[in-house]
């Protein structure tokens, strides 16, 4: 692929905004946790189940720290002086937590404080090096049964039944497909708390639950082995629970997950506050587990327009780039969104589209990449929708892609069908073999459309970063600079779950994850 389009000293100008305009955000971060957060310390020192009335373990651990006043300290630390009153399992600590008159908790001796946080933190280890080797035996499979070339060929289930997925997922893997998303139950991400157990009804999807991520790795485990070739699975975790999730996926083994900086602010109007705080913490176990994280610009482009909106993509990209390396994750690990969504009825639109992709390559260079299909204008004509996606099949391969998620000739009509995931990997498998080098073999002019057009694209993005360093990342989300979508700081969901943090707050994840 030719054509530099912009200089390397302006790339680095934007990846400069990016960081000083996150500085403060990072501030926040240092400053305050969230009860979604805390609930998650729990999940990996072992708390699990759900109690008398179906509420998870964690949550009545949590909201009992909280209506004490003392969630500030950390539940790691609550989770500590359980153990010393003689605690001697999870479920045992959570009990004696809830049943405790906390607020009247004496203050521990300075010797017996550390000695606490002490076998605390041992115990963060042991549970660390634990999710490490789970991780290990996931890598091991991976290496045994190596992937196809990419772009990988990403497709969806979402029947709202597990088991019923499972099924689907086999067959489309059997197809062809190299990752298997399980989309969300409509509406999850704004529970605040986590489901128990396998489930068999969802609207819309599925939901993410620590149980429907284990079923459905062993089932792509075992059809991994079948077919010689490693199939990976990806599920979503933004949300009031977004680090939860984030813990559970990498327990469970998977490979990637939807985790963006700021869907959650601006498509499911979750307060900022409580967004930027648990992606951080969520960030840090995907790094920890070597998972793929896939943001969300894609979805800029479903409520603004793609023409005029496309600078407000790669200037997200650029912000969300700086959280997520601030949060410990390498190149390799960033699946940075963005998608083919121009309408199809304007002229010139493949040159347009090859010129956003190859200027997104362009500015990270390093990172796998996920490339969304068409959606916003997708028509009941399946024919016309069918040859639309082929499109996208080509500027992915034509771009080097790392992750595709294929586009279903029935998007406008109805969830996909066996057969249509069947047509769309059939056609997509030919066209990345058909087209693979394709970009070794022509040169884009520098003084052409493609050319000009991302030098455009690429100099309204910096203004836009430069707007944001200026006034501040909030004020440019109060506008509604990103999917033309406005927020509130205070706004959204979740704010009353946001908690600052004691001066001696304790969190050994934290601490670890961080290399403190």
């Amino acid at each position: 692929m030719s054509g530099l389009f912009v200089t390397d000293a302006q790339i680095a100008e934007a990846r400069k905004l990016a960081s000083e305009i996150t500085d403060p955000i990072f501030e926040l971060i240092a400053r305050n946790t969230t009860i979604s957060v805390e609930r998650t310390v729990l999940r990996w020192f072992g708390v699990d189940g759900v109690g008398n009335l179906g509420a998870p373990l964690v949550n009545l651990m949590c909201d009992r720290l909280k209506e004490a006043g003392v969630l500030n300290k950390g539940a790691a630390y609550w989770y500590g002086r359980a153990l010393r009153m003689g605690a001697t399992s999870p479920l045992d600590a959570v009990e004696r937590l809830t049943a405790a008159p906390l607020e009247t908790l004496k203050p521990l001796a300075p010797a017996e404080e550390a000695k606490l946080r002490d076998e605390v933190r041992a115990e963060a280890r042991a549970a660390v090096d634990e999710l490490k080797a789970r991780v290990a035996h996931r890598n091991e499979l991976k290496t045994k049964f190596p992937m196809a070339a990419a772009p990988h060929k990403y497709v969806i289930v979402a029947t709202g039944n597990i088991f019923d997925d499972v099924d689907q997922a086999r067959a489309a893997a059997q197809a062809g497909a190299d990752v298997i998303a399980v989309i969300r139950s409509t509406a999850q991400s704004l529970l605040d708390y986590v489901p128990q157990g396998a489930t068999t009804e969802g609207y819309g999807g599925t939901y993410a639950t620590q149980e429907n991520f284990r079923v459905m790795r062993e089932a792509l485990d075992d059809e991994s082995r079948k077919l010689g070739r490693y199939v990976e699975l990806t599920n979503y975790s933004s949300g009031l629970c977004m680090s939860e999730i984030a813990f559970m996926a990498a327990w469970e083994r998977l490979d990637m997950l939807l985790n963006d900086a700021m869907y959650g602010i601006l498509f499911r109007d979750i307060n900022m506050r409580r967004t930027f705080i648990d992606q951080y913490f969520s960030r840090r176990i995907c790094a920890l587990a070597g998972l793929i994280i896939n943001t969300g610009e894609d979805n800029y482009i479903t409520t603004a327009d793609a023409f005029d909106a496309a600078h407000t993509v790669i200037a997200s990209q650029f912000i969300n780039e700086c959280f997520a390396k601030r949060a410990g994750l390498a190149d390799w690990q960033l699946g940075i969104g963005h998608s083919y969504e121009l309408d199809p009825h304007k002229p010139d639109t493949l040159l347009l589209e090859l010129s956003q992709a190859m200027l997104v390559r362009r500015c990270f260079p390093d990172a796998p990449l996920k490339y969304m299909p068409p959606t916003k204008h997708k028509e009941t004509d399946i024919f016309f929708s069918h040859a639309y996606d082929v499109m996208a099949d080509l500027v992915a391969v034509w771009t080097n892609q790392g992750i595709q998620l294929l586009g279903m000739m029935t998007e406008a009509m109805h969830t996909p069908l066996l057969g249509d995931r069947y047509v769309a990997l059939k056609a997509a498998s030919y066209i990345h073999r058909a087209a693979r080098g394709i970009d070794q073999e022509f040169t884009v002019r520098e003084d052409g459309k493609i050319a000009d057009r991302a030098r455009f694209v690429f100099g309204k993005a910096l203004d836009l970063l430069r707007e944001c360093h200026g006034d501040g990342m909030v004020a440019a989300i109060g506008r509604g600079r990103f999917g033309d979508v406005k927020r509130a700081e205070t706004g959204g969901k979740g704010l009353d779950g946001v908690v600052e943090k004691a001066s001696d707050y304790f969190n050994p994840f934290l601490e670890l994850m961080e290399g403190k």
